[in-house]
């Protein structure tokens, strides 16, 4: 009787210290990964920054994004608008904190929402024959048009608001993603324990989700990194162009836009939020290599 009360208070103790340990040991899991690979490193901490500032928007801008103030205009940075004022008073600071916003919105929306179409798609082209020739002339016809030119006239229609901007994204950008899954669809569907899955009678619907969905989860997480700063880029260009967000909204794209005329006499108001989007791009495009370092097989056993 003592023993077993004894064994009773050993698990009790233990079983803290065991969840403690499984915590430790994935930190220390995720710190081996880093040190491999600083570029990953150094990518998650420029995303971790976009993130803090887009967060702490309120708290780091003292003044509105939108606020006018005429007699302020085309003011150069200073300790009141560290980075300046625009054309017409507004801070330029706080616009691009706000503008962070925007972009983030914007770059993991129309990526989640094209990864969730596109491995739909690509799920079912690959695995039923008959729908592949069908689905695959769309995404054919879908891809031979130019990504900025798709969007623009997406918008065209829509309309401009940050809505429709993902939306117009999610139809340029989920053809791609569905002809990556395609690809893996095809080859894992060869696979014996797949083809034994089939031949014991189990339903398409396990299959696909228990045996062949989890082989495309690398290919996916890799090709969203890169469709968030494709997704962000776009977004500028769109807004640079006139055909994005509306003018209105403290966006990276708009600001430079409307700066574009000032250049000569304010250069900061295209500077700021030019390099935030070149830090923001880089920042998702260095992770998303460590990523694809990190999951590709291929490329762990060349390293090692």
């Amino acid at each position: 009787m003592n023993y077993n009360q004894g064994v009773d208070l050993k698990e009790t103790s233990f079983t803290p210290q065991t969840a403690a340990g499984k915590v430790g040991l994935r930190l220390r899991r995720i710190g081996r990964v880093l040190r491999r690979n600083p570029v990953m490193a150094v990518g998650l901490v420029l995303i971790f920054f976009t993130v803090l500032l887009a967060v702490a928007a309120p708290v780091i801008a003292n003044n509105s994004p939108r606020k006018i103030d005429p007699h302020n205009r085309l003011q150069p940075p200073s300790s009141a608008n560290w980075f300046g004022t625009d054309h017409v008073g507004r801070d330029v600071f706080a616009r691009t904190v706000y503008g962070s916003r925007v972009s983030l919105i914007v770059g993991f929306g129309a990526a989640g929402a094209s990864v969730l179409i596109g491995a739909s798609v690509g799920l079912v082209s690959g695995y039923y024959r008959r729908l592949d020739m069908l689905v695959g002339r769309i995404v054919d016809g879908l891809m031979a048009i130019p990504t900025i030119l798709l969007a623009i006239a997406l918008m065209a229609i829509l309309g401009a608001s940050m809505t429709n901007v993902i939306i117009a994204l999610t139809v340029v950008e989920a053809p791609r993603i569905s002809r990556t899954v395609r690809a893996v669809v095809l080859s894992l569907r060869e696979l014996t324990y797949v083809e034994a899955a089939i031949s014991v009678g189990m339903p398409n619907w396990r299959i696909l989700a228990l045996h062949i969905f989890p082989g495309t989860i690398p290919s996916l997480t890799i090709h969203a990194t890169f469709l968030v700063a494709l997704s962000v880029l776009v977004e500028a260009s769109l807004s640079f162009l006139g055909a994005g967000t509306s003018p209105d909204v403290p966006s990276w794209g708009n600001m430079m836009a409307e700066g574009k005329v000032y250049f000569r006499n304010g250069t900061w108001i295209i500077l700021f939020p030019g390099i935030a989007l070149a830090l923001m791009v880089l920042g998702v495009n260095l992770a998303g290599d460590g990523l694809r370092d990190t999951l590709d097989p291929k490329l762990r056993v060349e390293a090692s």
